[in-house]
């Protein structure tokens, strides 16, 4: 099959962050295709409109197809300029906004920026204090905080366990530390020390050798520490360290940090504490 060359434009008046997400998401189910991503934010005014109306008859003409517009934006004036050219709109509001306030039976407030904005305040420090907790708790830093922790992630080096607390941060106001399991630890054949008051809250994340060599060999060219059979060492012995402690702990190879994120909340029963 020959694959296709086409343009989607994500437009909002604010962050773009929702129309992006939602886009992608869908766009994800659709193979065969080459996509040029255009984003625009802050598209707050018709002179604007015109001049992205203009990019996308650009575009248009360039693929030989018409490009997708994914849009979350809320005046209408606006995304009337964007409908004459040649494009296909979707429109998240649009398409659900209507069929939701005939059943509250109450209008929308129509604002811009909510689901990004500051009108939750205490939703938003919630995001900013958890960021902060995983960037003092990063590599094992600051252990004697670890009880205030809401989960700790384990595991050896360059499994993933930084990325993973980032994004439970700051999108689900998560307070994650995580704790490096290194070649010493290996020695003992033991849980560190560290850890022991805080068992309950910890959560192992452990990946294939050859995924964890190939991670590795990007960081540290054709060291030990790089070596197929260090990373196959390693492996065995926290995955056996684990299962000998009642660690939960999940093989992160094949999935991304969301679905890890995700994962991790619904087997620790934990919940999401922005947005409530």
């Amino acid at each position: 099959m020959t694959r296709q060359k086409r343009t989607v434009f994500y437009l909002s008046d604010r962050t773009g962050i929702t129309a992006e997400t939602l886009g992608h998401s869908l766009l994800t189910q659709f193979d065969g295709i080459d996509w040029e991503t255009v984003n625009v934010p802050f598209l707050d005014d018709s002179e604007k409109a015109r001049a992205v109306a203009v990019q996308i008859n650009q575009a248009a003409e360039q693929d030989g197809h018409r490009p997708l517009v994914f849009s979350t934006l809320q005046q209408p004036e606006i995304l009337d300029v964007i409908k004459q050219a040649d494009c296909r709109v979707y429109d998240f509001f649009e398409a659900f906004t209507h069929p939701v306030e005939a059943e509250l039976r109450r209008p929308s407030a129509r604002k811009a920026g909510r689901s990004h904005g500051l009108q939750n305040s205490p939703a938003y420090f919630k995001r900013i204090a958890a960021v902060n907790f995983v960037l003092a708790h990063d590599d094992g830093v600051n252990p004697k905080h670890f009880s205030e922790a809401d989960i700790i992630l384990i595991g050896v080096s360059r499994c993933g366990k930084t990325p993973t607390c980032l994004y439970l941060g700051l999108q689900y106001g998560i307070a994650a530390a995580n704790y490096p399991l290194t070649p010493d630890d290996m020695n003992v054949q033991q849980l560190p020390a560290v850890l022991e008051p805080v068992k309950q809250k910890l959560f192992g994340l452990t990946l294939t050798p050859a995924q964890l060599h190939f991670i590795r060999q990007e960081r540290r060219p054709d060291s030990r520490y790089a070596s197929l059979a260090q990373c196959q060492r390693e492996i065995q012995w926290q995955e056996a360290l684990f299962s000998r402690f009642d660690i939960p702990y999940l093989d992160t190879t094949r999935i991304s940090i969301e679905e890890i994120s995700a994962i991790i909340l619904d087997r620790c029963g934990l919940k999401r504490q922005l947005y409530g």
